[in-house]
Order: structure tokens, then sequence, then C-alpha cells
């Protein structure tokens, strides 16, 4: 009887040993694993989660915008160049807007005699 169980303690033993075994090998695995050059989406990227986005970009090619998106620095930079060239026009409706006292949407140069006002005004405000 004593035996049987010093025979059970012992199997049971060498599959603790096992397992433990395995949990160490797992562990370094996932340590491994952790930052493999699989593509992952940007915010993965500038997170450090990944390496590369599936269009090929790293960390260093990565920026947040202002609303917090991680975004491609080029296309930050094209986009702000691009805005300096109608923030002109932008300025001017904004100020049209406030002068006629246009509340909510609405579209310039559209079909209602607020959008007509309105354009009239922004272009004549540009013009200067």
């Amino acid at each position: 009887m004593a035996m049987r169980r010093s025979m059970k303690a012992k199997k049971a033993m060498k599959s603790m040993k096992a397992k433990k075994a395995m949990k160490s090998v797992m562990k370094r695995r996932r340590a491994m694993k952790k930052k493999v050059s699989v593509k992952g989406k940007k915010w993965q990227v500038f997170s450090g989660s990944k390496e590369k986005t599936t269009s090929g970009l790293k960390k260093s090619d990565l920026v947040k915008s202002k609303s917090g998106r991680v975004v491609s620095k080029k296309r930050s930079l094209r986009g702000k160049r691009i805005f300096k060239q109608i923030s002109g026009w932008v300025k001017a409706v904004g100020t049209a807007r406030r002068q006629l006292g246009v509340k909510g949407f609405c579209a310039v140069g559209g079909k209602s005699a607020k959008g007509q006002a309105l354009l009239r005004k922004a272009r004549s405000l540009y013009k200067k």
C-alpha cells in the first residue's frame, strides 16, 4: 500500500516537472515572437508590437495626427503643404460666414440665397 502511494507521488512529481518545463518553453516562444516583423496595422507598429505595416512602413515613417490617428509622415507633410495653398480661401469663407451670421451647414454657392450671398462675400474677401 505504501509502495503504491510512493509510485503515485513520483508520477505526480514527474508530470508537474514536465508541465513546468513546458511553461518555460512557451514563455520563451512568446518572448521570441513578441516583435516579429509580421505586418500589422499602423497603430500596432507605432506602439511597438509589430515592426512593419502591411505597406511596409516602419515606426520612423509614422506620426500622430491632430485628431490622434496614426498616419504616414509623408502623407501628413503632403497634406499640410496642400492646405497652405487653400488656407486663404478657408479663412475668407469663415470670415464671410461670421459677417453674414450663417450658422450650421450652408453650401457655398449652393441653390439657396444664403449660399449665393456667402459665395459673393467670400470671393470679395479672398480678393483682398
